[in-house]
């Protein structure tokens, strides 16, 4: 089992930054792909970013483009996600996800069998 508790959340003006966490524990090690998705009330979930522990390759859905960064620590066990430029259409509940499939389609939330709880990001405008 891998456990997933993200950090970093709240409430910023449009503009503004927040980075999130993701500490994990348990079998990190069977781990593949680290994964950021977000879900606003009312919509699906969706797509944010992602990054392999080997090699560190990063994923953006088209939307966070040169606004969000996704990094990981491998010694801490800890994803990142740096976001800046914030847009009221950014506030939704931001969940971490874990997957340890080798060689699959990132985006897609099925792969991920580890969610964190989540965390709340409000950006007024």
């Amino acid at each position: 089992q891998v456990q997933l508790v993200e950090s970093g959340g709240g409430l910023v003006q449009a503009g503004g930054s927040l980075s999130l966490s993701c500490a994990t524990s348990g079998r990190t090690f069977t781990t593949t792909v680290m994964g950021w998705f977000r879900q606003a009330p009312g919509k699906e979930r969706e797509f944010v970013a992602a990054i392999r522990w080997s090699g560190g390759t990063t994923y953006y859905v088209d939307s966070v483009k040169g606004r969000f960064t996704i990094s990981r620590d491998n010694a801490k066990n800890t994803v990142y996600l740096q976001m800046n430029s914030l847009k009221p259409e950014d506030t939704a509940v931001y969940y971490c996800a874990a997957s340890a499939r080798f060689g699959t389609v990132v985006r897609v939330a099925d792969i991920y069998g580890y969610w964190g709880q989540g965390t709340q990001v409000t950006v007024s405008s």
